[in-house]
């Protein structure tokens, strides 16, 4: 199994702060962002490389952040960069044309877990990773609690077996308090549907867009992800983290 991780974004609405420094870089509770989502992953069976997708502008940074992290961590998997060669929004490959370049570009034909570098939880990633093994295509979900904030969400809607049944990006009447995650497994066996999905001429930005699409075409199941997540999206949000991933 391979695991990529989400992280060409610009963070345009954390500036200053993400002007010259990629947001999952950004310290929280004392080491990068990135850091939290991996130690959710240590736990993941079979998981034997890292890929982590950024830009041309913070590349270098995180080529200088992977040697530090693995000499720390020496059973850690190998990490490789890559590189989706954007320099501003303006030209952003999205998060689903990401995902597409590195499959492509490193030749991947095994299972993909994908992670947002800017999404943090507590919880471990190792039963995620058995029920998506067994199961299928697999979609992290987080019970909100709050059908309000649920607009801001992707929306979820399962059946009794966990089969995902509707899909509704930041609904105006929410069904459901099932928030989408940026959390993601496709097993190798779906990674060609990723492919038509982008020469259909489908949105490259919200991968969860994706998840929306391939659930009509095959089966697709929620997860539930227990404990603490936030989506880093604002100084409120990261100004929490600070509080709640505090050692």
């Amino acid at each position: 199994m391979k695991l990529l991780v989400l992280a060409a974004g610009y963070a345009t609405r954390l500036y200053p702060l993400t002007l010259h420094k990629a947001k999952s870089l950004l310290e929280v509770a004392g080491r990068p962002m990135i850091e939290h989502a991996l130690a959710t992953t240590e736990g993941v069976a079979g998981l034997d490389r890292i890929y982590v997708v950024t830009n041309e502008k913070f590349k270098q940074d995180f080529e200088t952040w992977a040697g530090a992290y693995r000499k720390t961590r020496p059973h850690c998997p190998p990490i490789t960069i890559v590189n989706d060669h954007s320099t501003d929004d303006s030209d952003k490959l999205g998060a689903i044309g990401d995902i597409k370049l590195v499959i492509d570009s490193q030749k991947i034909a095994d299972d993909l877990l994908v992670i947002g570098g800017d999404n943090l939880f507590k919880s471990s990633l190792a039963e995620f990773a058995k029920y998506a093994v067994r199961h299928g295509p697999t979609l992290g979900v987080y019970d909100v609690g709050d059908l309000k904030q649920m607009k801001k969400y992707g929306n979820v809607s399962v059946d009794g077996e966990g089969r995902i049944i509707e899909f509704i990006e930041k609904p105006a009447q929410p069904k459901t308090t099932l928030a989408a995650m940026c959390l993601y497994y496709y097993p190798r066996t779906t990674l060609p549907l990723i492919n038509q999905y982008v020469k259909e001429g489908n949105n490259l930005d919200q991968p969860g867009r994706l998840i929306a699409w391939l659930y009509q075409r095959q089966p697709v199941y929620a997860h539930q992800i227990r404990g603490q997540w936030l989506d880093i999206g604002s100084f409120e949000t990261l100004e929490l983290a600070q509080r709640l991933f505090a050692p």
